[in-house]
């Protein structure tokens, strides 16, 4: 493949501080291939950095505690600004009310039945995007001349809303869920794309050097040692891409009224149902709250082996 193995000058450094050596790096420190290069599995001492290095980051009580008292302190400073008429209630209800407003249609089969629409939707699109995004990427990644091939066609598309889209996912697939999940895939995979794109191309010159010293085909060198150096960009960015496919799947469904959270909050608004459309608001920031955290437990299990997911002991 041209240009598969030549070194590239990558616009931008990792987010996570060091560059990803691939799974590749012995025990022995940096720059140092080990026997997992060659298929054989390393034994584990006591003192070997998969040890001594640091433990599994976990989140400490106290990030709980600070995060859920920053909420608090958001939903008490809108309580006053109800209770002392600096915000008319007609605009913005008392959070009592709209918290009691989202209690009672938790209880409900309806709002579970349109929180598995958007949920739907959103994992089809964001599903479609994972699979073009990712392999598309690493194929960008490893070979410049495809880079060279695809950049422009990638920025002039990348800028382009999700909502531009809706004249023709209309025509294709009319408001239903296909829709839904066309404009969100479209606005997921940039992210992923881009930076599997990057990840792939920050490879370790040591790494890069010693897996062609070892003999290692270019197919295995991509799995072996492109893909491991690339995860932590992907964990990342799939957690980015996560949200956006939500913002994009609630933004559909409000315009073209396909069955969700989005239909269900546009609906409450045209009834002058205001106290349920901002539950419902406040139930589609739960839920993206609630896929970050999956997507963040995600990431720290599978990237445990990364300093980023390490603290000292």
């Amino acid at each position: 493949m041209g240009g598969h193995d030549e070194p590239v000058q990558t616009p931008g450094a990792s987010p996570f501080g060091d560059r990803p050596a691939a799974l590749l790096l012995a025990a022995g420190g940096p720059g140092v291939m080990g026997p997992a290069a060659v298929g054989v599995t390393p034994a584990i001492s006591a003192d070997s950095p998969a040890t001594s290095a640091g433990r599994r980051r976990r989140p400490r009580p106290a990030e709980v505690a600070w995060g859920a008292a920053g909420i608090a302190a958001v939903l008490i400073l809108l309580q006053m600004l109800s209770e002392t008429g600096a915000v008319p209630t007609h605009d913005i209800p008392r959070m009592t009310s709209i918290l009691a407003s989202l209690g009672h249609q938790s209880r409900t089969g309806t709002f579970w039945g349109v929180v598995g629409d958007t949920l739907e939707g959103w994992g089809i699109g964001l599903a479609l995007a994972v699979a073009v995004g990712i392999p598309l990427g690493m194929i960008i990644g490893v070979n410049r001349l495809v880079w060279r091939a695809l950049r422009p066609t990638i920025e002039f598309l990348r800028p382009v809303p999700s909502v531009a889209l809706i004249p023709l996912a209309i025509l294709l697939y009319g408001n239903g869920l296909k829709s839904t999940a066309l404009m969100t895939a479209f606005g997921a995979i940039w992210p992923l794309l881009i930076q599997t794109t990057y990840g792939a191309r920050e490879l370790d010159a040591v790494a890069r050097d010693t897996a062609r010293s070892f003999r290692i085909t270019p197919l295995r060198r991509v799995f072996a040692v492109r893909l491991p150096s690339a995860l932590p960009f992907i964990a990342t960015d799939l957690r980015v891409a996560s949200a956006t496919a939500l913002i994009v799947a609630v933004t559909s469904e409000l315009v073209i009224s396909s069955p969700g959270l989005g239909n269900a909050i546009l609906f409450a608004e045209s009834g002058g149902q205001y106290t349920a459309m901002y539950a419902l608001i406040l139930a589609a920031g739960l839920l993206g709250l609630a896929l970050n955290t999956f997507f963040t437990q995600l990431e720290r299990y599978f990237l445990r082996w990364h300093p980023s997911q390490r603290t000292e002991v």
